[in-house]
């Protein structure tokens, strides 16, 4: 297939193992890293339409199967990580770090602090609508832009995105670019000294020197329109996974963690076989266990291998 001209890079049969923070995955048909805005919107004006587009972020929370994905996978690098503040409104291209954007937020007197310790970039937050401590992407969120499948340039508000919990409905193959947040203001040093307060809890919690997604099921419990937990459910996806008995299980290469039974780790040998079959091995036990279905999490995109079939 003939692709259009690119200024950015476009690399055929690119694996993308590299590219996730489980390390694992087969390669992308192409991958696409842009050069600017233009370079983007050319290049997707140009591409056929029956070509898929997948938008990539730092794979903080895929797994990527070892066959590889049948798509042009779209990364943003340098040149959409800028930060940019005015008043209590902060704009962030989709490839900054979500710890980076909470960290300038913070020094400029703007609470983000809840992106602190979620792991990934803006584009992830807002595609998922991340959250911790009980706030979420949606609650900060004021637009966003992206560019089509035909190139164009468009504005998302909250309504157009339909912010659920860690969900949206950004329509497929469409790119995210960059999103503006609005946070309440707050003394500089006192929102740094949360931020480090809520990294010490989670390193005490988490495994967070393990390679892994973060966590790996949703929690089975109700939740609002916005995204935030009711509290009339109680129900945490790490004690229904004890309960079953599967905390510190193998599979392969990958485990459930034995500080944290909702995260899912690559021990070091890990192939996406070995960590979604033993994801799906702790939904089954689960439901056997306690008639609840998890609902995964991490996002599991591509193809198997014969040879990986779950």
């Amino acid at each position: 297939m003939t692709m259009p001209q690119v200024r950015g890079r476009l690399t055929p049969d690119r694996p993308l193992n590299d590219l996730t923070w489980l390390r694992v995955g087969g390669p992308a048909d192409w991958l696409f890293q842009p050069a600017d805005l233009q370079d983007l919107q050319d290049f997707l004006a140009a591409l056929d339409p029956a070509v898929p587009v997948f938008p990539m972020g730092v794979g903080s929370n895929l797994i990527v199967r070892d066959g590889g994905i049948r798509a042009v996978v779209t990364r943003l690098g340098r040149g959409f990580n800028g930060i940019d503040i005015d008043g209590n409104r902060v704009t962030a291209g989709v490839a900054a770090l979500d710890a980076h954007v909470a960290k300038r937020a913070a020094a400029a007197g703007v609470d983000l602090t809840f992106l602190r310790t979620i792991p990934g970039s803006i584009g992830g937050a807002v595609r998922m609508n991340a959250g911790c401590y009980g706030s979420y992407t949606a609650d900060a969120f004021v637009s966003a832009r992206a560019v089509t499948r035909a190139g164009e340039l468009v504005t998302l508000t909250a309504e157009d995105l339909n912010f659920r919990y860690r969900q949206t409905d950004l329509p497929e193959g469409w790119v995210l670019v960059d999103a503006t947040f609005e946070g309440p203001s707050g003394d500089p040093d006192a929102l740094a000294r949360r931020m480090e307060e809520q990294l010490a809890t989670r390193d005490a919690s988490q495994p967070t020197k393990d390679r892994s997604a973060g966590s790996t099921f949703r929690n089975p419990a109700g939740f609002s329109s916005t995204g935030r937990a009711d509290d009339t459910h109680e129900l945490k996806a790490w004690k229904v996974i004890d309960d079953a008995g599967m905390r510190g299980a193998r599979r392969g290469g990958a485990q459930m963690s034995e500080k944290h039974s909702n995260f899912l780790i690559n021990t070091g040998e890990a192939s996406a076989a070995d960590l979604e079959g033993l994801g799906e091995e702790v939904r089954k036990r689960v439901y056997d266990s306690s008639g609840i279905t998890l609902e995964w999490e991490i996002m599991r995109v591509g193809e198997t291998t014969p040879a990986g079939s779950i």
